[in-house]
């Protein structure tokens, strides 16, 4: 598979003129806009509800990756399934029955992701391997923008492939943290990479260009 592009909106959160840097991004090459839904309680950060993200979004839009940061991960998925998403990713720690959000994501004919924090083993995602759509590396703590790349996310990705391939799983697997044109290399066995303060710092299409070269 071809690696693709999620380019991530949380960089310019607080940017006035972010409805003029979503319309440049939904513009350009990238494959997918990746929105990071923070409720202020499962991490500190907290960004948009549904409607304020429909005040953002033209009609006509690329296809987006949702991924939720927050304790009510039920409603949020009702809310944001109204935005016809490809995927919707919630935080395995966030929940008591992986299960129950898993079907009901499914049950609105959306693909669903699954995503850990750093400190969490691979192992935990055992039962829902052969379930689920995406699984997401978080290469960063969940929250913020503009990190540093955790160099032990590595490891993680290298393992997901090689359990994927010896199971013949269909999980794509993401990774989402600190990518810029250096650590991009890292995520080769990735098929999805998160990308935010690297392309909104510069010039769009050429850091674009660039991630896409490596």
């Amino acid at each position: 598979m071809v690696m693709k592009l999620s380019a991530s909106i949380l960089s310019i959160q607080h940017d006035s003129a972010i409805k003029e840097k979503i319309s440049k991004l939904l513009n350009s090459s990238i494959n997918y806009l990746h929105l990071d839904i923070m409720d202020g309680n499962f991490v500190a950060n907290k960004t948009w509800e549904y409607n304020e993200m429909v005040n953002l979004l033209p009609k006509n839009i690329k296809n987006l990756d949702v991924h939720l940061m927050v304790n009510d991960v039920k409603k949020y998925v009702y809310d944001f399934a109204l935005l016809k998403p490809v995927y919707i990713t919630f935080q395995l720690e966030a929940v008591n029955n992986p299960l129950e959000i898993i079907n009901l994501i499914k049950e609105h004919d959306i693909k669903v992701g699954i995503a850990i924090k750093p400190n969490t083993p691979i192992s935990f995602l055992n039962d829902y391997f052969a379930l689920v759509d995406l699984v997401l590396v978080m290469s960063v703590e969940p929250g913020l923008g503009g990190q540093k790349f955790l160099d032990d996310s590595v490891k993680k990705i290298e393992e997901l492939y090689s359990i994927r391939e010896k199971n013949n799983y269909k999980y794509v697997i993401e990774v989402d943290g600190g990518i810029n044109d250096r650590t991009v290399s890292y995520c080769s066995k990735c098929d999805i990479i998160v990308v935010g303060s690297f392309i909104t710092n510069g010039n769009y299409e050429e850091r674009i260009k660039q991630l896409k070269a490596k």
